[in-house]
């Protein structure tokens, strides 16, 4: 999970991704600044929200960038369970 400080409407301000061994990311919630959601997992995505590319970075690295403020924790799989149940579950 990654609180990312910010002004902008149309950026998320919370980031949970759950990954894979490689890191590269299975499903993913974001909540934005006004509330709204976006969410995506396999071929589906909701709102803005779309799976990464390439593999997230460490988040010792992430919460380095020289250029946005981060604040990323770990958190475990009944915690992303938890997130995506009352998140994306609750929305659809």
């Amino acid at each position: 999970m990654v609180d990312h400080v910010h002004c902008h409407g149309d950026m998320p301000v919370r980031i949970c991704s759950e990954l894979d061994e490689n890191r590269y990311e299975l499903r993913k919630v974001e909540v934005f600044r006004d509330g709204s959601i976006g969410y995506a997992y396999d071929d589906i995505e909701a709102g803005p929200t779309g799976l990464g590319k390439l593999p997230v970075p460490p988040l010792e690295e992430i919460a380095q960038d020289p250029y946005e403020i981060f604040f990323p924790k770990e958190i475990t799989q009944e915690e992303f369970e938890q997130i995506w149940k009352e998140i994306v579950e609750g929305a659809r």
